[in-house]
């Protein structure tokens, strides 16, 4: 059974250290959000590094899919995926999406048990789990690892006990605390793990549940926190954080390392965001200072952020023009060095905005 929310016994120390922790891990939110504030088209960032946290989140789970493998299935959707398990990452995107719109929406849901419920069910739809009673509260116990819960590492709340560590959980959601916001986010994660209230997929909805926070709760105006990079980096020191919390109520180390994870992650985003957008802007230079351009190059380029793996025929539904025409822009950007041919075939052919991908696919490499 999980210790209380809040920790009382003993109470939650905010040392020095961890205050300072605390203190950097705001401002690193505070300049991530300064950062899409400042651009121009923030859409890219939302649009590339939403995906980039539903590859990372489900790659922790051993989603074998990688970033450019979820391009290339946006780029033709009516073909079946090469690789299977992109349906994993779809389902995390298709899950955040619901949960957003129910949270923005004046009708729509809060952030409760039955949100998570209803998020949960799009989140398993169609892929490994889906029989296991997807959007349900689990009836039965689960485990993680071995074959029993005699032998398994961690054994959550048996059945009969978990409405009611549910119910307190949720209550504390919406309680009044006087816990800086960022720290209570961290201490739900672990409590929802903790309680792993599924069947299958709790840590997908745990780590979606901090996505839900930081905006719901104001610390980000949109989710361009990709913390799983940080937790998939560390994924032995995550688990062990999460157990000693289990075991012996090691709060204060748990926090440490999320809101390491948090200002380390919200820093590199930051640079991320500007580096993708000065090279946007430097490749707009270079294709509108070749002689051979035409209205519709930088058109193409202005869209390739959101479609960073494109077909012809993606293009021609893009641009709303003819084949041919479609084929003379994509040659005039790959002449410029802008796109790079991927599949070394001379029809059905593939073209990756390489150092898009390059700069953006950082830690979404499978290992």
């Amino acid at each position: 059974m999980p210790y209380p929310l809040p920790p009382d016994n003993p109470p939650l120390q905010l040392d020095e250290a961890l205050a300072s922790r605390l203190h950097g891990a705001q401002q690193a939110l505070s300049r991530l959000d300064l950062a899409g504030d400042m651009e121009p088209s923030i859409d890219w960032f939302i649009y590339a590094f939403v995906r980039k946290e539903a590859v990372l989140s489900s790659q922790i789970e051993g989603t074998q899919a990688t970033l450019v493998d979820l391009f290339s299935f946006e780029a033709e959707p009516d073909v079946a995926p090469v690789n299977a398990d992109v349906k994993d990452i779809c389902n995390y995107l298709d899950a955040l999406a619901f949960a957003r719109r129910q949270l923005t929406d004046p009708a729509g849901l809060p952030l409760t048990l039955r949100l998570l419920c209803d998020t949960h069910h799009p989140l398993m739809h169609g892929v490994r789990g889906a029989d296991k009673q997807p959007g349900e509260i689990r009836c039965s116990q689960n485990w993680i690892g071995d074959t029993r819960p005699g032998n398994a590492a961690f054994v959550p709340p048996p059945p009969h006990l978990l409405a009611q560590a549910l119910s307190d959980f949720e209550r504390y959601i919406h309680s009044v605390d006087t816990l800086p916001a960022l720290v209570r986010v961290g201490l739900l994660h672990v409590q929802l793990e903790t309680l792993h209230p599924f069947l299958d997929g709790n840590g997908r909805v745990g780590r979606l549940l901090i996505t839900l926070l930081l905006e719901h709760w104001g610390l980000l105006s949109r989710p361009l926190l990709y913390l799983s990079l940080f937790l998939k980096r560390h994924r032995q020191e995550y688990y062990s954080r999460l157990n000693a919390v289990r075991r012996k109520g090691d709060w204060e180390g748990w926090l440490a390392f999320f809101l390491e994870g948090v200002e380390t992650i919200a820093s590199e985003a930051s640079t991320t965001a500007r580096n993708l957008f000065t090279l946007v802007s430097q490749d707009r230079g270079i294709a509108l200072a070749r002689a051979d351009v035409t209205v519709l190059s930088p058109r193409l380029l202005e869209l390739l952020p959101q479609h960073p793996v494109i077909t012809p025929l993606t293009v021609i539904k893009l641009l709303d023009t003819t084949r041919p025409t479609a084929g003379k822009t994509i040659a005039l950007l790959e002449s410029a060095g802008i796109l790079v041919e991927a599949t070394g075939r001379k029809r059905d052919r593939t073209f990756h905005y390489a150092r898009y991908l390059e700069k953006l696919k950082e830690g979404t490499e499978l290992v």
